[in-house]
């Protein structure tokens, strides 16, 4: 995604698909929503790292005070596991959103964050293990 616009874009009434989207497939109808709604006025960096935080909290509300064997049964649950699932869209959603407005390409950004984590987090000192990077003994350049 690298936040340029196109006039092709597929209306949101396609979102109704048999296959699998693809990232990119899933991008352009995001957009195609939120321009058939002009709700890109609103949508500023600000605003949507909020959202990204409400969201996230949201998420979070469906785990809390919850046992791990509670946990276990909200997603092993048909209409818990779609719960779930639909905060977490929510989030990819408004990322996506704040992505295109940043016009980050947030495959690149993930592939690059991945290569950072492999080089503080070498698989020989972190195999098995929650610690943060600094406390392996590896440098934070």
């Amino acid at each position: 995604m690298s936040g340029a616009r196109s006039s092709s874009r597929p209306t949101s009434k396609r979102s109704r698909r048999s296959r699998p989207l693809s990232f990119d497939e899933l991008v352009r109808q995001v957009l195609a929503f939120r321009d058939e709604r002009d709700w890109r006025q609103f949508h500023n960096p600000k605003d949507l790292a909020i959202s990204i935080s409400l969201e996230a909290a949201e998420l979070l509300e469906r785990f809390q005070w919850k046992s791990p064997a509670e946990v276990a049964a909200l997603v092993a649950d048909p209409q818990g596991q779609r719960q779930v699932s639909w905060e977490m869209a929510d989030i990819l959603i408004l990322l996506i959103s704040l992505a295109d407005v940043l016009g980050t390409d947030l495959v690149k950004a993930a592939q690059e964050k991945l290569q950072e984590n492999e080089r503080r987090y070498p698989v020989e000192r972190a195999r098995g293990t929650a610690r943060k990077y600094r406390d392996l003994g590896v440098d934070d350049r």
